[in-house]
């Protein structure tokens, strides 16, 4: 169980996050949603101690994680960034990393057995011996979420994980997400901005808005209003073959326009009406 209260972040008078509470049960996966700029990658680094909060406690399995000496949060944690820097390092080699906070004297054979374990279960044994920075988007993610695995963390976060993959391999990862939370009894905690991934794939939701917690629960708070209070945007949220769907409806009527062939001149359609019968001759 991953229990965060009040955590407080400001740059300078500018408050971030303020008063920051919820808890993550074990094996679970919760989404951070908000606008851009809501402080949902703030969050996870505050968690992470990668910035320092001004104020909060996040205790992982009962222990404080702000008391833990550094090589100790990194056996609680691990964190995978949005942006990852690329090397020429073999994937083997970049997956080891994750070892790191174990390893005293040198590498033993119970943390080559780990690593093996973890490239196995992530279908990667046909990329070991290839270098990090010859590998698409998507392989590369694979690469950092099992390096993150071989810490053997209680607890995940994720900033924004599918932000630069194709839709096939955006399903693929939070599914192998949800599969690790569970299979591992690990909390997941994933920054992500597309609503119908986290609806899919995790199972609560925590919206920030203007600094503060504005919603935290399961698939019932991901209604309408909430949406249209968060994001300003209207939005249907429906159900098709047992499967939660948030469907954004636009605020202005779609707009055609026809030229004279040369691309000169045009009348614009803004009926809806017009616009079926445009796309039906």
């Amino acid at each position: 169980m991953i229990n965060i209260k009040d955590i407080n972040f400001s740059y300078g008078k500018r408050d971030i996050l303020k008063d920051i509470s919820f808890d993550i049960q074990d094996n679970k996966c919760i989404a951070i949603l908000g606008n851009n700029g809501a402080g949902k990658s703030t969050l996870i680094k505050c968690l992470n101690r990668i910035i320092p909060v001004k104020g909060g406690v996040v205790m992982v399995s009962g222990a404080d994680l702000f008391k833990m000496p550094r090589n100790e949060v990194a056996k609680n944690i691990a964190y995978v960034a949005q942006k990852t820097e690329t090397s020429r390092v073999t994937v083997y080699d970049a997956i080891l990393v994750g070892r790191k906070p174990y390893i005293k004297w040198d590498i033993t054979a119970d943390d080559k057995k780990i690593v093996d374990d973890v490239i196995e279960h992530m279908d990667l044994e046909d990329f070991t011996l290839r270098f990090i920075d010859e590998l698409s988007g998507g392989e590369l993610q694979k690469v950092m979420l099992a390096r993150a695995m071989v810490q053997q963390p209680k607890f995940l976060l994720l900033d924004e994980p599918t932000s630069n993959l194709d839709p096939r391999n955006q399903y693929e990862l939070m599914k192998r997400v949800k599969h690790i939370a569970r299979e591992h009894n690990i909390s997941v905690a994933v920054v992500i901005h597309d609503l119908n991934l986290a609806l899919r794939y995790c199972d609560k939701f925590l919206f920030i808005k203007d600094s503060r917690v504005f919603a935290y629960g399961d698939h019932d708070i991901m209604t309408p209003k909430i949406i249209s209070d968060v994001y300003n945007m209207k939005s249907d949220v429906i159900e098709h073959n047992g499967i939660k769907l948030v469907v954004p409806l636009p605020d202005e009527p779609y707009e055609l326009t026809h030229g004279d062939g040369h691309g000169h001149g045009g009348i614009n359609v803004t009926s809806n009406e017009h616009v079926k019968e445009a796309c039906n001759s």
